[in-house]
């Protein structure tokens, strides 16, 4: 039985359960076919990092309070963080990855860096 490349079409040659006759091939088919769901996760984890990296400005020691409108003027978009955490006295803790917020009163946020993700 002769197999044929998913991408290219050529003729395989080793073993037969073979897909593609290359690494080429093999990554070019995949990008077509995950293309769409690539774009839109690329545009979120560049929304993450951006996030991040603000957070990181803003709280140099660890340890800081900013407002919304600091936030928002640097880019900060609150709709995107990685997770939460719920303390036992019901506050939630937004984070984008180790580094994190907590809204306050008055449009203020106080700024943290999740321990145990740092070292």
């Amino acid at each position: 039985m002769s197999n044929t490349c998913l991408e290219c079409k050529d003729p395989i040659k080793g073993r037969a359960d073979k897909k593609f006759c290359s690494d080429t091939c093999r990554n070019s088919y995949n990008n077509k076919f995950n293309k769409d769901n690539t774009n839109y996760m690329r545009k979120i984890n560049r929304t993450l990092r951006k996030n991040r990296l603000i957070l990181v400005k803003l709280n140099p020691k660890g340890k800081s309070k900013t407002s919304r409108k600091t936030l928002l003027e640097n880019g900060f978009e609150f709709e995107y963080h990685t997770n939460t955490y719920t303390t036992k006295a019901e506050k939630t803790y937004f984070f984008c990855y180790e580094q994190g917020y907590l809204p306050l009163e008055n449009d203020y946020f106080a700024l943290v860096v999740r321990q145990e993700y740092s070292n």
